[in-house]
C-alpha cells in the first residue's frame, strides 16, 4: 500500500518589510497575517475528513512555520525534506530597486540571457526532477492516507507544469500558486496526475503582500 493523495501546500505570507527577494536567506518567517493564512490551509485539509499520514516541509523557516498548524491539526511530526526547498536565484537578497541597478551593469547581463532555462537561477528541469523524486518517496513512505508537503511557489508551479505536460518556462506573474494554496496529486500507473487546486485563504489574500518569491 502507498499514499492516496499528495498535497503541495505553499507557505503563508512572509514578514518582508524591505520587499527583498528572500530566496533561501535565513530569518524570513511568517507575518501575523501569514500565520492566519497558513491556518486556513490546515483548516481546509482537516475539513476534507481525509486521513493524513505524513507531513513534510522545506527546511526554510517560512515553510516550517506554515507546517505548524498542519502538525497540530493532524498530530504529525514535521519531517524536513530538503528537495522541496526554494530554488537558488542570483537576485536573492535584493529589493526591486537593487535588482534594477544590478541589471544596469553589463557584467550581470548573463543573468537574464536565457529566460527559458532560466539563467538567473536553478534550471526549471532541475527543480522538477528533485520535486517529483521527493513526491515519489513521500508517496511510498506511508501505508495509506494522504501526505502533505509544504513548499514554495516556483517548485509547486514547476511541478504542476511538468505533470500536466506544459512547457516549464513561463511568466512568473501568471503562476496559479497563491499563499497557502493546495495543489493535489494522485499517482496512477507510476505517474502523477493533478487532481485539484484550492485557495483556502482567498478571503485573506487581498490583505497580504506576496512579493518575495523567486
Amino acid at each position: 500500500m502507498v499514499a492516496s493523495q499528495i498535497h503541495l501546500v505553499r507557505h503563508g505570507e512572509v514578514f518582508n518589510p524591505e520587499h527583498v527577494l528572500y530566496g533561501r536567506l535565513p530569518g524570513f518567517g511568517l507575518s501575523d497575517l501569514g500565520r492566519q493564512i497558513a491556518q486556513s490551509a490546515a483548516d481546509e485539509l482537516a475539513e476534507r475528513n481525509r486521513p493524513v499520514s505524513a507531513l513534510f516541509a522545506s527546511p526554510l523557516q517560512r515553510a516550517q512555520e506554515s507546517a505548524e498548524p498542519l502538525s497540530a491539526a493532524f498530530g504529525l511530526e514535521i519531517q524536513t525534506e530538503p528537495r522541496i526547498i526554494e530554488p537558488t536565484n542570483k537576485f536573492e537578497g535584493m529589493s526591486p530597486q537593487m535588482r534594477n541597478a544590478a541589471l544596469r551593469r553589463p557584467q550581470n547581463w548573463s543573468w537574464v540571457a536565457n529566460p527559458f532555462k532560466p539563467s538567473w537561477g536553478e534550471p526549471y528541469k532541475s527543480i522538477t526532477n528533485r520535486m517529483i523524486a521527493a513526491l515519489h518517496d513521500a508517496y511510498d513512505s506511508v501505508d495509506s492516507g494522504d501526505v502533505v508537503m509544504v513548499s514554495h511557489q516556483l517548485p509547486i508551479w514547476a511541478t504542476h507544469l511538468e505533470i500536466t505536460g506544459q512547457r516549464l518556462w513561463h511568466d512568473p506573474r501568471r503562476r496559479r500558486c497563491n499563499l497557502s494554496s493546495i495543489t493535489s496529486f494522485e499517482r496512477v500507473g507510476g505517474i502523477f496526475l493533478e487532481v485539484g487546486y484550492e485557495d483556502p485563504a482567498a478571503d485573506l489574500l487581498a490583505l497580504a503582500t506576496d512579493d518575495g518569491a523567486v
